[in-house]
């Protein structure tokens, strides 16, 4: 087989020069090559073959070591050089963002007629005539659907409408089988909303720590059938979504950066599923964001273009049915690369709808965008204006969940004193099953400790946070179980850490007990705790001393190492040592160290 090198004598020969080769030969072993080697040329004695060989000098052979060395420093100047030319990008231009959510309110029944709105039947099973588009047929408004749309509109601080009325979108297309859609243009549901955004929220450091992000409107519309396609050419429809009822929700273009625009949709989603408005989202497809995109030099305010009373704004494009909060952020990143860079060749952004499949890095042209006066908006002649009571909405204001900002400021105050790493995965887990949970631990281990003062009572508030998140929620995760409040009751963990906080059992100990309850031990943890032989009997100051000599004796050449070079992370070695040999849940780590110390820094061994 013919290879890439070959000795020849006292040569290294190449019979190739392309890089690859190159880069073999300068990896040869030195001791294998000569000191002066020097090109040369040989013709093959055939007639028929004119063969070339090359040599090298040694000098040109580059280390591995010293190759990825030059390799990292050129990766590591590229990075500097791109973060350079962002942040002069970012310098120059500013991003404008306008997001549209479309969310699927949580009904029984849809928004013009009473055809169910079950996602698990077959396709087109639960289809009205109206859905259909038959002739003759009419729009029933169904007034369950205004529930959730109100429960959402005041959960993110809107101004409800009295009175609000639906108009059509005239548009054609497949997927909407009347040549309209229903919707509410000139007179919404609700208006002048907003919604806040802090730095746990996940928005860009150069936001700071808040941001509050205008609501324009909030509408109601009927959502439109199912496309599914099957290439080359056949696209298949389900009407069962058809008027499935929808809240759009239109916020101010007040948003400058990616990862803020992310936050504010993964925001409004917890926000509507905490309120109950709707049942899924952009994981199931329960909820879509379309993006409003546009770039100006920073500091321009003579742009021709304005958007909800904001002028002065660039040319923006429309990003339309994105699924992920990941998408949202990486199609604004290459929409606003895209702008930027026709502006800079002296080109012109045209206003168009675009499109975006995950993993890519640009978007694509779907269509020109349409105007307001290309879809012909007009009042629907065949529906009545909604009229909303103020005792309903008084109502749903009252019984309305408790927001999530609120919550994570109880949690993290005074009268908790958790984290935010910690309080906010309390609220978001489990549709708050869990932050129930928890705070039914904290009252019963309150309760048992009455007269403690305030920092006691945040030291047990965060000892239970502790373990319902990452001891129980880890038995959990390791099993794949999903959250069940009965599987450790609230009263057996608190018992069990009342235990703890006496001191009766170590740390140890109580996680042993926790994994026993979260098995299907249903014993008290008090009487558990004794018949396994479990409570603490603490040890004699005798007893610590016998156990450390007894582990220093083990390993006399480590006491050296920790008298004469001060490696005191060696310690460790030897209380798990007298923890090993003394009766199980009886040595307590702290204890053992101070004892350690003594004898093996004071010398007194």
């Amino acid at each position: 087989m013919l290879r890439p090198w070959m000795r020849q004598g006292s040569r290294a020969t190449c019979l190739f020069t392309c890089p690859r080769c190159l880069h073999l030969l300068r990896r040869w072993p030195p001791q294998q090559l000569q000191h002066s080697l020097r090109p040369s040329t040989a013709l093959s004695s055939s007639p028929r073959s004119l063969q070339t060989s090359t040599t090298f000098e040694l000098s040109d052979r580059v280390p591995l070591r010293k190759q990825l060395k030059q390799d990292a420093k050129s990766l590591k100047a590229r990075k500097r050089q791109t973060r350079e030319n962002e942040e002069a990008s970012r310098q120059k231009w500013e991003l404008t963002v306008g997001i549209e959510i479309h969310a699927q309110l949580n009904t029984e029944a849809k928004l013009f007629s009473r055809a169910s709105t079950s996602s698990t039947d077959l396709p087109n099973s639960n289809v009205a005539l109206f859905d259909l588009a038959f002739p003759g047929s009419q729009p029933e408004f169904q007034a369950a659907t205004l529930i959730p749309a109100l429960r959402a509109a005041i959960a993110l601080d809107c101004d409800i409408q009295r009175v609000s009325k639906f108009d059509r979108k005239h548009y054609f297309y497949q997927d909407q089988p009347a040549g309209y859609q229903i919707t509410q243009y000139y007179e919404p549901l609700a208006k002048n909303g907003h919604v806040d955004l802090y730095r746990h929220d996940g928005i860009a450091a150069e936001d700071g720590d808040h941001v509050r992000i205008g609501i324009k409107q909030i509408q109601m519309e009927q959502d439109t059938a199912k496309s599914q396609e099957y290439p080359p050419s056949t696209q298949l429809l389900d009407f069962n979504r058809v008027s499935h009822p929808l809240i759009e929700i239109i916020t101010m273009p007040q948003i400058h950066t990616p990862a803020t625009a992310a936050a504010c949709v993964r925001k409004i989603q917890s926000i509507l599923q905490s309120c109950n408005a709707v049942t899924t989202g952009m994981e199931q497809g329960g909820l879509r964001a379309d993006v409003n995109v546009s770039i100006r030099q920073r500091g321009d305010v003579a742009g021709d273009h304005h958007y909800g009373g904001i002028g002065g704004l660039g040319q923006r494009t429309e990003i339309k049915n994105l699924s992920s909060f990941k998408a949202v952020e990486d199609a604004i990143i290459a929409e606003k690369n895209r702008q930027i860079a026709v502006l800079e060749s002296g080109g012109v952004v045209e206003g168009e709808t675009r499109g975006w499949t995950i993993g890519s890095t640009e978007t694509r042209r779907l269509r020109g965008k349409e105007g307001e006066v290309d879809y012909r908006y007009m009042p629907d002649p065949d529906l009545p204006p909604v009229y909303i009571g103020e005792d309903l909405i008084s109502e749903l204001r009252r019984t309305l969940p408790t927001s999530s900002d609120a919550l994570l400021s109880l949690l993290t105050g005074a009268d908790y004193g958790l984290t935010v790493e910690d309080a906010k995965p309390l609220v978001e887990l489990d549709e708050g099953a869990r932050l129930e949970y928890y705070q039914d631990v904290v009252d019963l281990l309150r309760q048992q400790h009455p007269e403690t003062g305030p920092k006691a009572q945040q030291a047990l508030a965060r000892l239970a946070g502790n373990w319902v998140l990452h001891e129980l929620g880890g038995l959990l995760t390791k099993a794949d179980l999903a959250w069940d409040s009965q599987r450790v009751p609230a009263e057996a963990l608190a018992s069990l850490l009342d235990q703890l906080q006496q001191k009766r059992i170590t740390g140890p100990t109580a996680k042993q007990v926790l994994s026993l309850v979260f098995e299907g031990d249903q014993r008290p943890i008090l009487q558990l705790l004794e018949e396994e032989n479990l409570l603490l009997r603490p040890l004699s100051r005798e007893e610590y001393i016998t156990l450390a000599e007894a582990a220093i004796s083990m390993n006399p050449s480590m006491v050296e190492q920790i008298r004469h070079k001060n490696q005191l992370g060696k310690l460790g070695w030897f209380v798990g040592q007298m923890m090993r040999m003394g009766e199980k849940g009886r040595v307590e780590a702290p204890k053992a160290d101070a004892i350690l110390r003594e004898l093996i820094l004071d010398g007194t061994n």
